[in-house]
């Protein structure tokens, strides 16, 4: 399938393979993601992106829409109708892409599988992004919080779902804010999960860098501490550490999380 874009082979994959969500759509993100791994080992080779430099690597364009905006700074209490807008249409995901990849220190990545984001506003503008997608496949200390077995993560793991991105662009200075924000999304996402893929999950996951950040803002909203990874990051083989070493913390959506993942 030379002529192929990454996007319509990895639609053509899951036809193929009818791997699909369980509401039935097809899980191309989740093919493209593991279409990106595979030639990153060598296995295949893949067309260029669309957009990309010399070297092949993807590339968003940075515009006036993204440009850093009038400084904010207030108390969480004084920001006026402080919500969030779930991203729908494809000017609003170019849009959050392009934030992302622009003041996120990890910069941008398709999220893999299943995911939501959301753009945070109040009156005063935008203040900040979230991103969330699959789960970790493995690490040992949710496993074990969890108390699991391979065969029931395997069938259950779509009911976590990981907090990949979260962002407070630079020029927003309220305090507090990050946890009133984790406090709004952690309220509804599973609302807007079921919509978009007719289940909820029952946990969220997330990995914040230990020699970056220490998890404060995730320790104000009630989530749970598990312990560190260690450093070999997903598609480790020569068990060295490679990767940062992260702090590991998730927040039940349900309250019998455990009894739903081990069933």
């Amino acid at each position: 399938m030379p002529d192929l874009t990454r996007r319509a082979l990895s639609k053509e994959i899951c036809q193929i393979l009818n791997w699909r969500r369980l509401n039935g759509d097809l899980k191309d993100m989740s093919c493209r993601v593991a279409l990106l791994r595979m030639q990153k080992d060598g296995l295949i080779e893949l067309s260029a992106p669309g957009r990309c430099n010399a070297s092949g690597t993807h590339v968003i364009a940075h515009t006036p829409a993204t440009e850093s905006a009038t400084p904010i700074i207030c108390s969480v209490n004084e920001l006026q109708n402080l919500h969030l807008q779930l991203i729908t249409t494809r000017q609003d995901s170019k849009l959050w892409n392009e934030y992302i990849d622009r003041y996120h220190y990890l910069g941008y990545k398709p999220l893999p599988g299943a995911q939501l984001r959301y753009f945070a506003r109040s009156d005063q503008g935008l203040l900040a992004l979230f991103g969330f997608g699959a789960a970790a496949w493995k690490t040992a200390p949710r496993d074990e919080f969890i108390g699991w077995t391979p065969s029931r993560r395997q069938a259950n793991l779509h009911l976590i779902v990981n907090n990949a991105r979260f962002l407070i662009l630079p020029w927003i200075q309220s305090q507090h804010l990050a946890s009133k924000l984790l406090s709004l999304v952690t309220r509804r996402i599973g609302q807007d999960w079921y919509r978009r893929y007719g289940y909820k999950p029952v946990l969220l996951e997330t990995f914040v860098e230990k020699d970056r950040f220490k998890g404060t803002c995730y320790r104000a909203s009630n989530w749970t501490f598990l312990g560190y990874t260690r450093g070999r990051g997903k598609l480790d083989h020569s068990h060295a550490c490679s990767v940062p070493i992260k702090s590991i913390w998730v927040y039940s959506l349900s309250n019998d999380f455990r009894q739903i993942l081990r069933s």
